[in-house]
């Protein structure tokens, strides 16, 4: 075993600290979002009493049978309290883009060319799937 110290860089830090707070607040949106849900503040678009009777089902038939949106699809219906839990999740889900454009800035100040381009490609393709305009895995 070595003695010797590694101290992180200055882009892992600032990667590290958004991805901490993040974490935390998309926790803190999911519990009370959650606590919503049950509680029947807002409604749901799918009462949880008949959850069980929908679980075996695949999820095309889901679907239909509820007239439930896939992908973004969800974003008119935040006001119900099924669908309010999905703002945690899309908040969790994008953290890792907002983590690079953080780091962007640094990379760009300490001129890191090859670091500096793979960031604004995770950007990109990141930013890129989750808009939804790519169209696989049969939904």
């Amino acid at each position: 075993m070595s003695n010797i110290k590694t101290q992180a860089s200055e882009e892992q830090m600032a990667y590290a600290n958004v991805l901490n707070i993040g974490m935390w607040l998309g926790l803190a949106i999911m519990v009370l979002t959650f606590i919503v849900y049950v509680t029947g503040i807002f409604p749901a678009k799918v009462p949880i009493d008949d959850l069980p009777k929908y679980w075996g089902m695949r999820v095309h038939d889901f679907n239909v049978a509820l007239g439930v949106p896939t992908g973004w699809g969800w974003v008119p219906l935040v006001g119900k309290g099924d669908y309010l839990n999905f703002v945690g999740i899309a908040m969790l889900s994008g953290l890792t883009i907002l983590c690079y454009a953080v780091i962007l800035p640094i990379l760009i100040k300490k001129k890191d060319k090859a670091y500096i381009i793979i960031a604004i490609a995770e950007i990109l393709v990141l930013s890129l799937a989750a808009s939804g305009l790519l169209k696989v895995g049969g939904h």
